[in-house]
């Protein structure tokens, strides 16, 4: 198996499009962990194997999925698949859209969590530095999280630093509107 970029830029319309639909979200975070087959996913997923077929051709046609390899079994063969990068990087004008529609994902995923999952959510007043500051200390972290050992159980990171429109004064809204 080839080695697959750490990161892929996000910003096309189709690539946009195929990452719109809940359950896409799903198979994406579900090959974060390995490749996997259409059965295998629609099994840890809980849907049906021509559902799964169906958004594993959408993502692959936006490249964010590809084939994997193939392996044979009993006569027949089955194919893997896997993530086109580690990670994405959602820019342009959908980014914001799109990061939303991403944390519902991963809310519910924190709905069905074990018990007490650690999270935090601080509105804090930051100069441009700090927040530059603050991003950077967070991408360092999360990218020198060194992998557990296979078997181990997977955990969520999920780290941002966002200013909610509503802290904006009118004047800076009306100007980024424009």
């Amino acid at each position: 198996m080839t080695e697959i970029p750490e990161i892929m830029e996000v910003s096309s319309a189709a690539q946009y499009s195929a990452l719109g639909h809940p359950l896409r979200l799903r198979v994406l975070f579900a090959l974060g962990e390995q490749p996997a087959t259409i059965s295998q996913l629609a099994a840890s997923l809980g849907s049906r194997k021509g559902n799964i077929a169906h958004h594993l051709a959408v993502l692959r046609e936006a490249g964010l999925v590809r084939h994997s390899h193939t392996r044979q079994v009993r006569g027949g063969t089955e194919q893997y698949f896997s993530r086109t990068a580690r990670r994405l990087h959602f820019v342009g004008e959908q980014a914001g859209a799109q990061s939303a529609a991403a944390l519902k994902v991963v809310a519910e995923e924190i709905g069905q969590a074990a018990p007490d999952p650690f999270l935090v959510l601080r509105h804090v007043r930051l100069t441009r530095e700090q927040v530059d500051s603050i991003t950077a200390a967070l991408a360092h972290l999360v990218e020198g999280i060194e992998e557990a050992p296979e078997g181990s159980p997977r955990f969520g990171v999920l780290l941002g630093v966002y200013e909610p429109s509503a802290s904006r004064s009118p004047a800076d809204r009306e100007t980024s509107d424009e």
